[in-house]
């Protein structure tokens, strides 16, 4: 009896030994299966999603009866709309500051489009931004339409702005956003003869590409209406949390398509409204969200447009060439 209870236990063992490396076996081929089928990339840095944040910096360089909470209600022309003018202030005391400690906490270097005059105005600001590790990009001495401007006037309009910004900072911007994207036919010419690598004034794709300046390769930065808070928080008075569902809705999406094709997400902030508080807690979450998926990468748009320029993979777009030659 007790000899067969001996030839029981070992077959018992051999059998259990041999269920666990069969076990084992499997997970091997799972795992190998499961780096195989995603070792396709579509990034140079291997990224399966690009995340970039736009912080604009423009308190102080508003007109006259800018867009404002209040400006459904403009005083008479010459009197200054007191209100206005320190949410406009609330940017430069407040809301830079507070991102920047948010980029900070998250290790996220982002780009920031600075207006001339805001840079004038709040130099301590800008030096902030700069010494924070992020991209100091074009906005324009002022704000200011362009897209009626001559060749030479809107060349001088650029060239005074990036000239103040990095005087004041010491980092010459090579990216443009013109004012409320509103750029004209001469502007990538103009961009292109200052020096300028890349603009971000257009929407019609969610990957960077290439397009055709005079016959010589210039970055398009895909910018963003749907990730933008001032579209929907103070242009549609969306609260935070539509703000964050819309953020994490886009970012779903994206991120699935990443799998198969090369995606970036944008998401555009402004001093004066992505400063807030209530802001700054959903971006907070959705910076925490996008992190939990493995192959998101946060990168300022210099590093990306240097990333791509000579990148094949890079789609060339030539739409507007007959703008461009």
């Amino acid at each position: 009896m007790k000899k067969l209870t001996q030839i029981t236990l070992a077959t018992t063992l051999i059998f259990l030994f041999g269920l666990t490396s069969c076990n084992n076996n499997t997970s091997k081929e799972t795992a190998m299966k499961n780096t195989t089928t995603n070792t396709k990339t579509y990034w140079p840095n291997d990224a399966q999603l690009v995340i970039s944040f736009s912080m604009q910096f423009e308190t102080g360089g508003q007109p006259e009866g800018a867009e404002s909470p209040f400006s459904g209600n403009p005083l008479p022309k010459g009197n200054p709309d007191m209100p206005a003018e320190s949410w406009f202030r609330y940017g430069a005391k407040e809301g830079i500051y507070r991102m920047l400690n948010l980029w900070k906490k998250h290790d996220i270097k982002v780009t920031s489009h600075v207006v001339g005059e805001a840079a004038i105005k709040y130099p301590e600001v800008a030096k902030a931004i700069t010494n924070g590790g992020h991209e100091i990009a074009a906005h324009g001495i002022s704000w200011s339409d362009q897209w009626d401007m001559s060749y030479e006037d809107e060349l001088e309009f650029i060239k005074k702005g990036i000239d103040t910004v990095e005087a004041i900072t010491g980092q010459r911007g090579i990216g443009y956003n013109a004012n409320w994207l509103r750029r004209g036919p001469n502007t990538l010419k103009v961009l292109q003869e200052l020096g300028f690598l890349y603009h971000i004034d257009d929407l019609s794709r969610d990957e960077p590409f290439i397009t055709k300046v005079r016959g010589k390769n210039f970055v398009v930065m895909p910018y963003t209406l749907r990730n933008n808070d001032i579209v929907n928080i103070e242009g549609k008075q969306w609260s935070p949390d539509q703000f964050l569902a819309q953020l994490k809705a886009e970012f779903d999406q994206l991120y699935e398509e990443g799998s198969t094709r090369r995606r970036m997400m944008s998401v555009s902030l402004h001093d004066r409204i992505g400063g807030a508080p209530a802001v700054v807690h959903v971006v907070d979450a959705f910076i925490k969200y996008a992190k939990s998926h493995p192959g998101v990468v946060f990168m300022r748009k210099d590093a990306i447009a240097n990333m791509i320029k000579d990148d094949p993979n890079t789609p060339i777009d030539n739409s507007e060439l007959n703008f461009n030659q």
